[in-house]
């Protein structure tokens, strides 16, 4: 059985001469490249344990032609994204493949550390010396003085050396086999099919990190005829990357690990939440004047504590089934930067997740609030630490602004981290947005294991819920009774 499809369907709708040809340009490496994968994979018999992880560039297209499993991965995370599927399904046959602007630029990072740790998947890398889809720029492993659209005079010691992957990759301790293989004659093509055949093997068998460097021709971007461009490998490229294995070490039996699971109760207990339902106070979502979604911001210096209030406000909207979306921000520093949460919570489900213009802010310091007090909604709510913010900038005039002493009432209960207990108190005796009991449920289960703290946080929310219950506006009702 074929490795490829029978017609390529995503081309001309598998018509005519479209429907059994590639997209590649004339003299492009990726058709043989393409070629030899599916013959391994083909000869090894592992078609239906295969799965092609494909990025950004040329190679985006992978999925067109292989008839195996297929995943595309965002620019350079491929190999983080093939290290998933094989910790997810060991039996599988996962290969990597990356072109050079892809791998050695942006995705250095993951590669490295993909080749570091070991596990047995297959990288496929295509150098070709040039960003080839995107228009020719220059890429890291553009030799010395060749002319791309980024360095039109030559690449310059500026610009830095160009980049030997395979040697790199070599020196790390974690893969079993490097080669570097050509494809500008019969020779080198038949060198490069067996490589390519190699390294998915060693994956099959359960060897080890496999690495295949391949140069290959982009007469477009070079600028040449396809057999003018085959000279140019052969004569210049293969004299910056000499051609040959790089590492090869003996053969042994990789090893396995512990295939995950996915038992819901099993994960539950990872994450210390509990398998049975927590209880319920709410009668419904809350119909706030923003409809079945509403949107907060939590803000303040690192060390407030705004994500882990930002967490238990998620965990509060779960536990009464809703659905619920937290992204953290955070600053430089662990303590004293900036950090800032966005929570999203809906009815059934949340669309987006990020809440550039939220309906409700939470400030822990005046820099936050002079930041995103300005973009909250007309009618919206801004729940402040009234004991460090002394001033409010321009608002809509529609937008309540709550001030409770977060800091102070902290203090008095002689436990300075309990503010944010303070500031989620004062955000449900503000808005009504859940009964406390909603949230009390919550921070006893974020408490959980630390019974100690329990009470102090408790009373805090209580203090906090008073405070901006008493400080309200005259007239103005909380969205939830």
């Amino acid at each position: 059985m074929s490795a490829f499809y029978e017609v390529f369907e995503r081309h001309d709708h598998a018509e005519r001469l479209k429907g059994q040809s590639t997209h590649y340009c004339p003299g492009c490496g990726h058709g043989l490249v393409h070629k030899y994968l599916a013959k391994a994979i083909e000869e090894l018999g592992v078609q239906d344990r295969t799965i092609a992880i494909s990025p950004v560039g040329c190679s985006v297209f992978l999925y067109y032609y292989l008839d195996v499993g297929n995943s595309q991965a965002a620019h350079g995370r491929a190999p983080a994204v093939a290290l998933g599927h094989k910790f997810a399904n060991p039996d599988s046959v996962v290969v990597s493949y990356q072109g050079d602007g892809d791998l050695a630029s942006i995705g250095l990072t993951e590669i490295i550390h993909t080749a570091q740790v070991g596990v047995p998947i297959t990288v496929i890398f295509v150098n070709n010396a040039v960003y080839g889809m995107t228009g020719g720029q220059l890429a890291p492993t553009t030799l010395m003085g060749q002319r791309t659209t980024t360095s039109p005079h030559g690449r310059d010691a500026s610009m830095g050396q160009p980049l030997r992957m395979a040697e790199l990759i070599a020196q790390l301790d974690g893969p079993v086999y490097v080669e570097r293989v050509a494809l500008f004659d019969a020779k080198q093509r038949a060198r490069a099919m067996k490589a390519i055949k190699k390294a998915v093997q060693l994956q099959a068998e359960n060897r080890g990190f496999a690495f295949v460097e391949v140069l290959a021709e982009c007469p477009t971007h070079l600028r040449m005829t396809p057999v003018e461009a085959e000279r140019w490998v052969k004569e210049t490229m293969v004299q910056v990357f000499p051609l040959g294995v790089k590492k090869e070490a003996p053969p042994a039996e990789w090893g396995t690990w512990r295939e995950p699971t996915f038992d819901p109760e099993t994960l539950l207990a990872l994450v210390g939440a509990r398998a049975a339902p927590s209880p319920r106070f709410c009668s419904g979502f809350p119909r706030t004047p923003f409809g079945v979604e509403l949107g907060l911001k939590l803000a303040g210096a690192g060390g407030d504590g705004a994500q882990t209030a930002a967490m238990v406000i998620a965990r509060a909207a779960i536990n009464e089934g809703f659905d619920a979306t937290h992204i953290p921000s955070y600053g430089p520093e662990s303590r004293g930067g900036t950090s800032y949460a966005d929570v999203r919570l809906a009815e059934d489900e949340v669309l987006s997740p990020d809440v550039p213009v939220p309906d409700v802010l939470v400030a822990f310091n005046a820099p936050s609030l002079a930041k995103f007090g300005p973009a909250v909604v007309s009618g919206g709510v801004v729940v402040y630490d009234s004991s460090v913010i002394q001033g409010l900038p321009a608002m809509d005039p529609a937008v309540r602004a709550i001030g409770v002493p977060c800091s102070d009432i902290a203090r008095e209960l002689g436990q300075a981290m309990v503010k944010n207990t303070v500031a989620l108190g004062a955000l449900s005796g503000a808005t009504g947005l859940f009964p406390g009991e909603t949230f009390l449920a919550a921070i006893r289960q974020a408490l959980h294991g630390k019974s100690a703290l329990a009470a102090v946080n408790e009373e805090a929310f209580r203090r906090g819920m008073q405070a901006a219950e008493s400080g309200r506006a005259d007239g103005w009702r909380a969205w939830w009774s």
